[in-house]
């Protein structure tokens, strides 16, 4: 039975990584993969001998002998336990992206580009990195990578200048995600598990993360495609008329609210995703408040209900636009994990791992290596369940950070180079001839820094 739900995940892990090939969407097979696995583990639960506690981080004694309801009562038990550790994982994310949505709705992130003045290449890409750095450790790298190569088309009309400087925003981005609990999916997966604290999260992984992005930028800045000037167009007066002229206060609103979410948990001790909504609320007021104002209307609906005024709320209008395929991808890959999890496999393949390579250190840059090829999601929903080292641990502080800047290697390895690949249609194996020699310096770079710093 062991060896059948093996199977499936690696069926499943494939048709995931696969998903450009197959043309099929990634959610599919991790759906489908997390309902059979546990449909199997219902159906042979009497044949298991091993039982791990998620809550108490061990395997259960004597379970071999429990009766049979004794097991399936325990099975509904951890299955509405990781349920509920998934979901506050899933609605941090939907309270984030909502907001980010609602500063979109108002054009707000366009704000950024009338800081940018200069035409030298040069200034440009140290001005996108920093941009890419700082803006993916609050809204995320994905979000952030989406953003700046908007700006970026707005501002390069070079197809091959362009491809090269997304291609250092994926690497700043990625990298700008790692040290912030709420910059990466692994990384707030981390927070919400209690595996690390936002304080000792950015102590550690700054400085190895502002390595991982500074030196391949600074090695980029001296090679030919950063040489000399660029022609910026001006801001077209149809845009100038379509911007809302809230958009700076909703863009500096936004980023305050998400920003508040960590110091709210460390207030109230309460998980995050709580203070992730008491900020979406916060910020869907002065929305709407807004909103109504540059419509100048002082009724929203007539006697009728009807909408009169062609008013729309801006809450319902981001809330629309959420990328719901991600979020269920992630539930998914998320209870699929938590299937191997549940029966012990991953704390017994750990301990295998860890006779095979006894140096911890290289099994997690084996791991960001591997998030270059496939999804760092479930490799880090795996590694939660491997390790079992206390909060705040160097072993999870490592993992974030390898998980989180090893995607740049390859254009697939991470959300922000998907969705680059995407919108500026860059070639694999350009990437991988240009950029991806580059970013490993930068992972390596990064990777020693960290070894060096945790001793002090």
């Amino acid at each position: 039975m062991e060896a059948l739900i093996i199977i499936i995940f690696i069926l499943g892990y494939l048709a995931i990584t696969l998903e450009h090939n197959l043309k099929l969407d990634k959610l599919i097979p991790a759906l489908g993969m997390m309902a059979i696995l546990w449909a199997i583990v219902a159906f042979g639960i009497d044949d298991f001998i091993n039982w791990f506690d998620s809550a108490g981080h061990q395997l259960i004694e004597g379970f071999a002998s429990f009766t049979s309801e004794e097991k399936h009562h325990l099975l509904e038990e951890t299955l509405l336990h990781h349920l509920g550790k998934t979901a506050e994982i899933l609605f941090f994310l939907l309270g984030a992206m909502t907001i980010v949505e609602i500063i979109d709705y108002f054009d707000g992130f366009a704000t950024f580009k009338n800081y940018i003045k200069t035409k030298n290449k040069k200034k440009l890409l140290w001005i996108f990195a920093s941009l890419a750095f700082i803006l993916s450790a609050i809204i995320d790298n994905l979000t952030a990578t989406i953003v700046l190569i908007t700006i970026l088309q707005k501002i390069i009309n070079d197809k091959n200048t362009r491809l090269w400087f997304a291609s250092l925003i994926i690497i700043a981005a990625n990298a700008g995600g790692a040290w912030s609990p709420i910059g990466d999916v692994t990384t707030t997966m981390l927070w919400i598990g209690k595996k690390v604290t936002s304080a000792k999260l950015i102590e550690y992984l700054i400085i190895p993360s502002i390595l991982c992005v500074v030196v391949p930028v600074l090695i980029a800045s001296f090679m030919k495609p950063f040489k000399g000037n660029i022609e910026i167009d001006s801001v077209d007066d149809q845009d100038s008329n379509n911007k809302s002229k809230h958009g700076a206060t909703m863009l500096y609103l936004g980023l305050l609210a998400i920003i508040f979410v960590p110091i709210f948990k460390t207030v109230t001790h309460l998980p995050p995703y709580v203070g992730m909504m008491l900020s979406l609320a916060v910020v869907g007021i002065f929305a709407e408040i807004y909103s109504r104002s540059e419509f100048n209307i002082s009724h929203i609906v007539d006697i009728d209900g009807d909408d009169s005024q062609g008013f729309h709320s801006p809450v319902h209008k981001s809330l629309s636009k959420i990328e719901m395929p991600s979020v269920l991808f992630f539930f998914g890959i998320l209870m699929a994990v938590a299937a191997l999890e549940s029966l012990g496999m991953l704390f017994i393949g750990a301990e295998h791992l860890k006779t095979i390579i006894p140096n911890t250190d290289v099994v997690i840059m084996l791991l960001g290596i591997g998030s270059a090829v496939v999804d760092n999601v479930p490799l880090v929903a795996a590694s939660m369940g491997m390790f079992q080292e206390p909060i705040d641990s160097h072993l999870w502080h490592f993992v974030a950070y390898s998980a989180g800047t090893g995607g740049s290697m390859l254009i697939i390895g991470s959300a922000a180079g998907v969705v680059a690949m995407g919108m500026e249609k860059i070639n694999f194996f350009w990437y991988f001839k240009n950029i991806a020699w580059l970013a490993a310096v930068g992972f390596v770079v990064g990777a020693l820094a960290f070894m060096f710093l945790r001793n002090f």
